[in-house]
């Protein structure tokens, strides 16, 4: 059966200087753009599986942080953004980066030949991994 969300939208809360302002709870998704392409050639549906085994991952993974909890309890106002990274080594770059600079995320590996397809990170309010992800284009 299935269950509608309900009708309140929860938000994270960050003190500016003088006034609460709201901020949405994104997912950012990273995919690889070459395995779309020659001599990879994965079909979309391959691709899609690969971000919602990434996607799902995060959740699970850190799924007793606040920002999650708070993302899961409105089903229906998720969002997510997908990006493309060109290769893999782009990827792991990112996956580097993101590890330094303590940046929760998955990177999934398609298994069993352990290559790395995509990096979800957990839900963040947009402001606070901007600056990581902005090299990247949305997936086309």
């Amino acid at each position: 059966m299935h269950r509608a969300a309900g009708p309140v939208f929860r938000v994270v809360r960050k003190m500016a200087a003088s006034r609460a302002e709201p901020q949405v709870l994104v997912q950012y998704l990273v995919l690889r753009k070459d395995l779309s392409q020659a001599p990879f050639s994965w079909p979309a549906g391959a691709l899609v599986a690969q971000a919602c085994h990434a996607a799902t991952a995060a959740l699970h993974i850190h799924r007793d942080h606040p920002d999650t909890a708070a993302y899961l309890q409105e089903l229906g106002r998720m969002r997510k953004v997908v990006l493309e990274a060109p290769d893999e080594t782009t990827l792991k770059e990112l996956a580097e980066t993101l590890q330094q600079k303590n940046i929760d995320h998955m990177l999934w590996l398609e298994q069993p030949e352990n290559i790395p397809t995509c990096i979800a990170l957990r839900p963040y309010p947009k402001e606070e991994v901007n600056q990581y992800l902005k090299k990247f284009r949305l997936f086309k």
